[in-house]
């Protein structure tokens, strides 16, 4: 008995949330959300890559080479 009187408000917990995010994900799309971030990510992705990024690393953290090679040898 006290199953079935909180099985509804999980089922209409359920379905609000389903509704809110399907309402989300609707907006997103219509908005062109997801398309930005692909291009964002892509940017991103390529500026880690470039000769600058890696200038950045060896300059934020100019050990790190040597720390390695310090764990390395016995």
């Amino acid at each position: 008995m006290m199953k079935t009187k909180f099985l509804d408000w999980y089922l209409k917990i359920a379905i609000g949330s389903a509704i809110i995010g399907g309402g989300m994900e609707f907006f997103m799309i219509k908005t062109g959300f997801y398309d930005k971030v692909t291009v964002i990510e892509a940017e991103k992705r390529a500026w880690e890559h470039s000769p600058e990024a890696q200038a950045m690393r060896e300059a934020l953290n100019p050990w790190r080479n040597k720390d390695a090679e310090a764990s390395k040898s016995p």
